[in-house]
């Protein structure tokens, strides 16, 4: 790269933050002037859902609330968030790990890859800026990929800087649009703003890093980040919070008078959970922010039964709806962290009275409450998927196997699909206990739904009409494919005297219901 290349990216750089400082200026002053009326209309207009022509107010929520998501964006370009974050060691590689549990949830149609080298490389900045500029990159590569397709994510070291990719067979971005990519409120999607973008770019610049970005329509995008190992500039530590303390607080106390900055706290320490809070509370009826006060009032006040209870209550929450499991970890992980800033910054209050005994004991009091926590919510989360997947299959086995009574004492079974030992397996079990059950006389199994069946399986089958007929049941074999006759014919397998065949289940329920003929 020649120094005039080198000059004109700083210019880039430097008219892309210009023109973020010029769009804040503005921004500020019209999401102040605005938010808070349209706030009100929309607390007005909820008040109202009772009275007639509810599809009116509906549009009108619907309207406000995009207005409202506008204007925070337009507070988000005028005061980045975390902006005061401070800068600590990062392990990138661990972070892209982390960001990526985040999607378990569209790996069904989406197959991620990934290739993390030099995982050991340090930087030094802001973690959660970068946890939020990963989590917006495959967030869109996610989501510019209609139906099938592939992400490739890869990390690795390059003489002082460290490489990471983000590459999507998605639908592209038009080459005349690339270089307007990170500008705000400009964006390619029908519904973007251009925010999440705005913010990857701010990111990359202010760590002294370069962004490239390679793009062809219905082919894919591949967006590169190269972020130099910068020197620590500032020693890690615990952060000193602005919070309101008075001489006879206990820790409920000082916590219950700051939970306002708890939230505000909270919300910067779980930057991509709260993305979908709304969305959670939507979906399953969970207040995040609620309940994680909720949790932080149980561990300090040591209420441990009532904390394993709203554990259990937890987990059966998340996982009768379905929520992703990564983005609960993260939540609880960073209600721990924020828990500890406050409950230094109270100790720090009345460090004159505490012996550092005392810290260490309170801090193996409430790990290990939290530790319950979370244990007691994976277990209930996994016993209540492990008994709705048995409730399943137990269905899909009913459903394998759909004995039809015709008469008091005339059954169908019509088979469909791939036959091998599991179901076959399946099959006599059920076959057996409803012979039993319905008193069944005459068993007409129909296998035009089969299209070819192994030696093995033909045998096992053999074995159960052996077993229907010890139960004092007829079987009735239908619409026996020609592939299957041949398998039998090879393997020297004998029907003749074990059950009636007929050709089709027409003919069988005309003869056996007595139908007449056509």
């Amino acid at each position: 790269m020649t120094p005039n290349d080198e000059n004109q990216e700083e210019r880039n750089k430097q008219n892309h933050l210009s023109q973020l400082a010029s769009v804040g200026q503005i921004a500020a002053g019209i999401a102040h002037e605005v938010r808070n009326p349209l706030t009100a209309v929309k607390g007005f207009l909820q008040l109202l859902q009772n009275e007639d022509r509810a599809e009116y107010i509906e549009i009108a929520q619907s309207e406000l609330d995009n207005a409202l998501t506008t204007l925070n964006n337009l507070l988000q370009v005028s005061k980045p968030d975390l902006e005061n974050e401070e800068e600590q060691p990062i392990h990138l590689a661990a972070e892209l790990e982390s960001v990526l549990n985040l999607f378990q949830d569209r790996l069904y149609d989406v197959e991620l890859i990934t290739d993390i080298q030099d995982s050991e490389i340090v930087i030094y900045g802001k973690k959660n800026q970068f946890k939020k500029a990963f989590f917006n990159l495959i967030k869109n590569a996610f989501e510019s990929i209609e139906g099938k397709g592939k992400i490739w994510v890869s990390h690795y070291a390059s003489k002082n800087n460290i490489i990471v990719s983000i590459r999507d067979t998605g639908i592209g971005i038009p080459k005349d649009k690339i270089a307007i990519l990170g500008t705000p409120f400009f964006s390619t999607k029908h519904q973007g703003t251009g925010m999440g973008l705005t913010q990857v770019f701010t990111v990359v610049y202010q760590h002294g890093g370069e962004i490239s970005v390679e793009s062809k329509e219905n082919e894919g995008t591949t967006f590169t980040l190269t972020i130099p190992q910068r020197a620590m500039t500032n020693k890690r530590g615990v952060r000193k919070l602005e919070l309101e303390f008075e001489k006879d607080f206990s820790m409920k106390d000082f916590f219950t008078k700051n939970r306002t900055k708890f939230e505000d706290r909270l919300l910067d320490q779980a930057i991509n959970v709260r993305e979908k809070i709304d969305e959670i509370l939507a979906v399953g009826n969970i207040d995040l922010i609620n309940n994680a006060q909720k949790l932080v009032i149980l561990v300090i006040e040591e209420r441990e039964h009532e904390l394993i209870t709203f554990a259990k209550q937890e987990g059966i929450a998340w996982a009768k709806y379905s929520l992703t499991i990564a983005f609960k970890l993260e939540w609880v992980q960073a209600i721990r962290r924020t828990l500890w800033d406050f409950l230094y910054n109270y100790m720090a209050q009345i460090q004159p009275e505490h012996s550092l005994e005392e810290f260490f004991a309170l801090e193996q009091q409430i790990n290990e409450l939290m530790d319950q926590f979370l244990n007691h919510f994976f277990i209930s989360y996994s016993k209540y998927k492990d008994e709705v997947l048995l409730a399943q299959r137990e269905l899909v086995e009913n459903l394998s196997v759909p004995i039809i009574p015709i008469t008091p004492s005339i059954s169908i079974l019509p088979l469909i699909g791939k036959m091998d030992e599991y179901r076959i397996r399946t099959i006599e079990e059920k076959v057996l206990e409803e012979i039993s059950e319905l008193h069944i006389q005459t068993l007409i199994m129909d296998l035009s739904g089969v299209g070819y069946m192994e030696a093995e399986v033909m045998q096992h089958l053999i074995r159960i009409i052996d077993g229907v007929s010890l139960m004092g049941c007829k079987t009735v074999l239908t619409g026996i494919r020609p592939e299957i006759v041949k398998n039998v014919v090879k393997s020297g397998i004998s029907l003749e005297k074990k059950a009636t065949a007929k050709g089709t289940l027409q003919l069988a329920l005309r003869d056996y219901l007595g139908l007449p003929k056509e």
